[in-house]
């Protein structure tokens, strides 16, 4: 115990979660496990799977951001991502432009050998304000007290740790992470523990649910479930925020028990996951076009997919239909998708004036 002034701080042991594996959870992670197995073997064009790496990251980004406040569109997103200009608030798009850069970051911890730590928390903290708070309250911990109020109704909905308590809970947060004890705690509880207690201690001025969010995807990347980097659970969250936070804040009235954040979290990974598998699977049209490919999945896109069932319905694809299956989309565009689809094999093409027709090989 610790005294300053007349206040006393009882200093826990080391952080140890409190939860029940239900037959919720363990549904969702049979699913994750599932998922996982499928899409880390799928066999899969550089091409693909960067694109697939970039929508993730995109989708990351945006809705990580947005659940925040951000008011840029997922478009406007893209365009900042990509470094066009657009027009919107200074602060909207240097958010995106920071957490970018430490989704990026945390992509190559794992690479970089670099171990968890309060110097790792708080870097990532400075990558997510910087140019947002002023530099001398970028990855420092808060040193006053603050609450969470609800942006409708203005009430506290939740009173944090006093600041000088802030440096103690996050090495015990740590030391939990880095605990040999703990090395046989499944990977998704351990990270969306991790996300909750981040939440809970609140250690900075701003930022605190960016780098909950960031911090947990970490622990998944370094833990072997980084799966390929095709997913994005703040997509989940943000697709109905006030879940989200319902959930966070079910542990505090459940005296600390994170069963039902756990059961909220672990579903969302395996939504997420399923949608992707379900993609990596989809190219598998039909038996036949899964013989052609030997066997071995192509990630293909949803313009591809959608090009590859209108030639399986009438027989055949030529340019004048382009319009009717994709409004508003260049021919340039769906030109470049059919090239891509030539070169895999998938189609051919018969004939070389605007009137070729496009059929499966």
């Amino acid at each position: 115990m610790l005294f300053f002034g007349k206040y006393a701080l009882i200093i826990k042991p080391v952080y140890q979660p409190k939860y029940v594996i239900t037959n919720k959870i363990l549904k969702n992670i049979g699913v994750i496990e599932a998922c996982k197995e499928v899409i880390d073997k799928a066999p899969l064009l550089p091409y693909y799977e960067r694109e697939f790496q970039k929508d993730a990251l995109v989708r990351s980004v945006h809705y990580g951001t947005h659940i925040e406040g951000n008011e840029l569109n997922l478009s406007q997103a893209e365009k900042v991502l990509s470094g066009v200009d657009i027009a919107a608030r200074d602060r909207d798009i240097q958010e995106v432009i920071n957490y970018r850069k430490v989704m990026e970051f945390i992509s190559q911890v794992k690479d970089d050998n670099q171990e968890i730590s309060e110097e790792l928390i708080k870097k990532i903290h400075k990558m997510t304000v910087s140019k947002i708070l002023e530099p001398e309250k970028c990855g420092e911990y808060r040193k006053t007290q603050v609450v969470v109020k609800n942006s409708v109704t203005g009430e506290i909905s939740f009173r944090p740790p006093m600041a000088v308590a802030v440096t103690f809970q996050i090495r015990d947060l740590v030391a939990f992470i880095n605990s040999q004890e703990n090395k046989d705690i499944h990977t998704v509880l351990k990270s969306g523990s991790v996300h909750y207690e981040l939440v809970r201690i609140h250690p900075f001025i701003d930022g605190n649910g960016r780098v909950a969010r960031a911090f947990s995807t970490l622990i998944l990347f370094l833990d072997g479930y980084d799966i390929r980097k095709f997913f994005s659970l703040e997509e989940y969250f943000d697709s109905d925020a006030l879940k989200y936070y319902e959930a966070l804040q079910s542990v505090e009235k459940a005296d600390g028990d994170l069963t039902s954040w756990l059961e909220y979290f672990s579903l969302g990974l395996a939504i997420e996951l399923s949608k992707i598998k379900d993609k990596v699977e989809k190219i598998s049209i039909d038996a036949k076009l899964k013989e052609k490919l030997g066997g071995q999945p192509i990630l293909l896109s949803d313009r591809q997919l959608r090009i590859i069932e209108y030639i399986q319905k009438t027989g055949y694809l030529q340019n004048q239909a382009f319009s009717s299956i994709f409004p508003m989309v260049s021919e340039d565009t769906i030109l470049n998708e059919l090239k891509a689809l030539l070169k895999t094999g998938i189609v051919k093409k018969q004939g070389i004036t605007k009137a070729a027709r496009y059929i499966m090989s």
